[in-house]
């Protein structure tokens, strides 16, 4: 898969670009809902003999747009997306910058700029998909502002338990710690990825060594607490405990949450390693204890559900 960074106005040339079907979108999370438009853009590619494409955007709209917003944190950072497109076989991810010039653009200029200019032959959107300045091109104006250069299939709603399935929901449900929602709604467990990072080594003195993962401040974690995970590394998986959290037993000034991952029979050296998070389970809270005996005896009890929830 190759990724393709624009800005307004990119200066790619139409006549060098393949035939092309591009499912559009943001696809924060990259959801089962986001997977039936990329899979249907794919599949069109392949019967049509097109590239497949994903024309995606960066970053989230609401920083340009909003005052009040600085930062936003992605269920999927970029570079998740990228992994998440290139395994659902996409050929091409055109990654566009969305700024003040970009957010200007009247619809019809943005159809020509980034659709047919683009050499799209087939788009597939949601039936919720906006585009141009102010949102005011959509469903409705694309047959217009397609001008008979390419042809669109929409997508309407995908529903689990009778609800939209959105990145607003998944965000929802991360806050509220229910991994196993947002697992079945993701079509994959959530993942978060990271540098071994040298900690306070306070789990190696007490016979629970961890890993201290350093992620992306782009990343959004789920709800405090203690989970099931499992992790990734070098072609391995393995099961193991996460504490995301401040440390409240043993410091009271953490401003940001670290993650400690206890991965089960493992003792080599992870220090500068890449690690990918799976979150499986939500197992507690966080709790500040009143000893470090006592809260051994609590991570020895995590062990032995998460142990269990994994073999069963």
């Amino acid at each position: 898969m190759r990724t393709i960074k624009l800005s307004y106005p990119h200066t790619l040339l139409m006549d060098e670009l393949p035939e092309t079907v591009a499912a559009i979108g943001f696809f924060d999370g990259v959801h089962k809902g986001h997977q039936q438009l990329i899979n249907t853009a794919v599949n069109k590619a392949r019967d049509k003999q097109m590239e497949s494409a994903v024309i995606t955007f960066h970053p989230h709209p609401s920083v340009v747009l909003k005052k009040d917003v600085q930062h936003v944190q992605y269920i999927t950072p970029l570079h998740v997306k990228q992994e998440l497109m290139q395994q659902l076989n996409v050929d091409r991810l055109y990654v566009i910058t969305f700024d003040k010039d970009l957010s200007s653009l009247e619809p019809q200029a943005f159809i020509n700029h980034f659709i047919i200019n683009l050499n799209i032959k087939h788009l597939v959107t949601g039936f919720d998909f906006s585009y141009g300045h102010k949102g005011l091109g959509n469903v409705e104006t694309l047959e217009d502002h397609a001008q008979s250069k390419f042809n669109y299939t929409i997508i309407t709603e995908v529903q689990s338990d009778d609800q939209k399935i959105s990145s607003t929901r998944i965000r929802e449900l991360m806050k509220s710690g229910d991994i196993k929602k947002v697992n079945n709604l993701l079509n994959r467990p959530l993942i978060v990825t990271g540098t071994v990072e040298e900690g306070e080594k306070r789990g190696r003195a007490i016979g629970y060594p961890t890993a201290n993962i350093k992620v992306s401040p782009d990343a959004l974690l789920p709800k405090i607490g203690v989970y099931a995970v499992k992790v990734l590394f070098k072609n391995e998986v393995y099961e193991g405990m996460a504490s995301l959290g401040y440390n409240p037993t043993f410091t009271n000034d953490r401003e940001k949450p670290i993650i400690e991952v206890n991965i089960f029979d493992y003792n080599n050296d992870l220090y500068g390693e890449e690690l990918i998070v799976e979150w499986h389970k939500y197992i507690r809270d966080e709790v500040k204890f009143s000893s470090a005996e006592k809260l051994i005896e609590q991570i020895a009890q995590d062990e032995k559900e998460i142990r269990n929830y994994f073999y069963r």
